[in-house]
């Protein structure tokens, strides 16, 4: 093993003292003088051994030149003696302009003469200890031949960053690794990248090295009071927080839970935010922030509120004008967090409808929202088909063309929708049909109780939505679906569903049970990531303390609860290409149903709507939940089979009982109505002997009959005034 570079620097200067004392004592002189002058100036090793070599090969030169002519032999044969000695000067030189200098940022005296010079000590090092062209036993390079091609350096500020292309011939590999360039030129590992192997040739690999430190974060001190850009500085905009490479001015500040304030990336778009994350970073309750984005994909605005915006809400009837939809296709649902209006479509005019993805647990304001949307399409000409498995809890439900009320009755208005899709299919062959019949809307409430794996119409039910959701917009039928829980086996944990409802329109977001409304993992939407439903308070705070502090001494007969006194439809509003944003929907301080007036608005006269009753009890899948019927004309003929509104289906009747026909026509045909008649005064002699009012279905389970009798009869007797309908409830006038 040879002399380190300390032992030559240590004992060079000795050496060439001593080495040509044979030449005389002026030539040791001069040895010695250039060996204290090497030792001074702590040269590397290269030059240390090309002086030697250099000191040697002259000295000796100069000797034999020296006897040649003292021994009178021909002077060329002396002239011929100082090749070698020059050829020993040059290559000392060489090795003193080719060492590498110590690597320290340039200073510019002229226009780029520091920034030639920073890339000559890149280079140089490069060559020295990566690449060669040369290799010494003491001396191991990291892989010859691999040379630094495309060296750029770029200079900002105190950053200092070359960028490069390592370069072998071909047929070889790039061995070169992030831990050997960062030895070289003495930086920390995380501040060198080489590219992915796998995107590049094997024997060219990009390379990138950060020569300066980044600078520190700003640390701030425990207990000292802090703003809300240093906050943002040093939790949200580290490469580890919830918004990187982003710096926050304020625009209104009132306190530390109280500011507004602007995110900006430098020409870098900001993207989807995680929720759960930034308010992690700016140890905030989740309710307490609220996002907007702005114009550019740069931006986002930041709100962090003490007492929430949304608090006191938006009256119903304040907003009346605002329930129809406008020229775009958008009905108003509610305020936004910085207080505009909160819009969801339901028609795309020259396109078709829209869909919508209503979660919502109890108590959070689920069915009121679902009562507005359907005012709102009534006022915009737009007939519902509505699905209530959970028979009468919406209190519009008579502002629907068709009401399935009750799980059975619920599969039926599926298969009646599923049935027009067919026959507007069949009647418009072209995407593009102008719109002379109404637009629809199916509403399915409670949805998990068809959808899910436990429900007896979960593959007939998961079959229809998905066709529906698929199909249907263009043909002017728009889904509206909800459920409790975003969970994927609320709806049938089918992907297609899901993805449909967002695509083809919105959704929105409400309170959820804990643990039941995290938007992660399997449950994840594009647009609301790190949003959990359940972290919504079902009590503003200090709502707790006001409620304690009342006078209870007397009960208000008429006691209405204040907006603020609950969090009710406060929520997420997701539309398609937008990111989540914090909205509550209108507080119904009356009644939806009483700003509607008019007629419900029905659907057109074709086969389908002709064949209703028939349609509803037709199963369109077979006993596997397979093969659904795909043709207006199959299901037609399917449904000539099926039991009438006459002739109840098996499962509407009890083991036992027997539906009233009344009787017999010629030729074996029950005189229908006549048999109903019948039911009349056995519907009105129950509704008088029972205090309490009833829906449709109890009053048929009671009379032994199917609801399909009981519904037309109930109508009957509203319109000779002996009995009363409200919310579905019907008792005796």
């Amino acid at each position: 093993m040879g002399p380190t570079r300390a032992q030559f620097i240590q004992y060079a200067p000795a050496a060439l003292a001593v080495v040509p004392l044979a030449a005389g004592p002026w030539s040791a002189l001069a040895a010695a003088a250039a060996g204290a002058g090497a030792w001074a100036v702590n040269t590397s090793a290269p030059v240390l051994r090309s002086l030697i070599a250099c000191g040697l090969t002259t000295t000796g030169c100069g000797i034999a030149a020296s006897e040649v002519l003292a021994a009178g032999m021909n002077p060329l044969i002396a002239l011929g003696l100082a090749v070698p000695a020059g050829a020993a000067a040059l290559a000392h030189h060489r090795n003193l302009t080719g060492h590498t200098p110590a690597l320290v940022p340039a200073t510019t005296t002229g226009a780029g003469a520091g920034l030639t010079s920073q890339e000559q000590v890149i280079a140089a090092w490069w060559a020295e200890f990566i690449s060669g062209p040369t290799q010494t036993e003491d001396r191991k390079l990291i892989q010859p031949g691999a040379a630094l091609e495309q060296l750029v350096l770029q200079v900002d500020g105190g950053t200092v960053v070359f960028t490069g292309i390592i370069t072998l011939p071909p047929g070889q590999q790039v061995r070169v690794r992030e831990g050997d360039v960062a030895s070289v030129y003495g930086v920390p590992v995380s501040q060198v990248e080489l590219g992915d192997p796998k995107h590049y040739a094997p024997n060219a690999l990009p390379v990138t090295v950060q020569l300066t430190a980044p600078a520190a974060q700003p640390q701030i001190a425990a207990g000292a009071p802090t703003t809300p850009q240093e906050l943002w500085a040093a939790y949200v905009a580290v490469p580890e927080g919830a918004m990187p490479g982003t710096t926050l001015t304020v625009t209104r500040y009132d306190g530390p839970l109280d500011w507004e304030g602007i995110a900006t990336r430098d020409r870098r778009a900001i993207g989807t935010v995680n929720l759960q994350d930034l308010a992690g970073n700016l140890d905030l309750e989740t309710i307490q922030i609220a996002l907007a984005t702005g114009d550019k994909p740069s931006q986002m605005g930041i709100r962090v509120m003490r007492e929430h915006a949304l608090m006191h809400g938006t009256m119903l009837s304040s907003v009346a004008d605002e329930l129809s939809m406008d020229s775009r296709g958008y009905v108003r649902a509610g305020t936004y967090v910085d207080g505009r209006a909160a819009l969801l479509p339901l028609a795309q005019p020259g396109s078709g409808a829209r869909h919508l993805y209503l979660v919502g647990g109890s108590r959070s304001g689920k069915s009121g929202l679902l009562e507005q949307i359907l005012l709102s399409a009534h006022r915009s000409g737009i007939a519902v088909i509505l699905a209530s498995p959970q028979a009468g809890t919406i209190a519009g439900a008579s502002l629907s063309a068709y009401l399935g009320d009750g799980l059975d009755e619920a599969m039926g208005a599926l298969r009646l929708a599923y049935a027009m899709l067919l026959d507007r299919e069949s009647r418009y062959r072209s995407p593009a049909f102008p719109f002379t019949d109404p637009l629809v809307l199916v509403v399915i409430d409670e949805a998990h109780m068809l959808l899910s794996d436990s429900s007896q119409y979960h593959q007939e039910a998961k079959a229809i939505v998905e066709q529906l959701t698929r199909r249907s917009l263009k043909r002017g039928i728009g889904v509206v679906l909800a459920t409790q829980t975003p969970l994927a086996a609320d709806v049938g944990n089918s992907t297609v569903i899901r993805s449909q409802l967002l695509i083809g329109g919105g959704a929105v977001f409400l309170r959820c049970a804990r643990g039941q409304g995290n938007l992660v993992g399997a449950n994840a939407v594009e647009g609301a990531e790190g949003i959990d439903l359940s972290m919504i308070p079902s009590q503003w705070p200090g709502q707790y303390a006001k409620v304690a502090d009342r006078d209870m001494s007397g009960l208000a007969t008429e006691a209405a609860a204040a907006p603020e006194d609950g969090t009710f439809g406060l929520g997420y509003l997701l539309t398609p290409g937008s990111q989540a944003v914090q909205f509550r929907s209108l507080h119904l301080d009356v009644p939806p149903i009483s700003l509607a007036g008019g007629e419900p608005v029905g659907i057109e006269d074709c086969d389908a709507w002709r064949e209703r009753d028939a349609i509803t009890q037709t199963p369109m899948v077979d006993k596997r939940g397979k093969n659904l019927i795909g043709s207006l004309a199959d299901l037609l003929t399917a449904a000539e089979g099926a039991p009438s509104s006459q002739e109840p289906a098996a499962h509407h009747n009890p083991a036992g009982t027997h539906a009233v026909t009344g009787p017999a026509r010629p030729g074996g045909a029950p005189a229908a109505s006549e048999g109903q008649e019948l039911i009349k005064p056995r519907i009105l002699e129950l509704l008088q002997e029972q205090s309490i009012p009833m829906t449709a279905e109890t009053i048929a389970r009671k009379l032994e009959t199917s609801a399909k009798h009981v519904k037309p009869r109930l109508s009957e007797l509203k319109k000779q005034n002996k009995v009363t309908n409200e919310n579905g409830l019907w008792r005796a006038a």
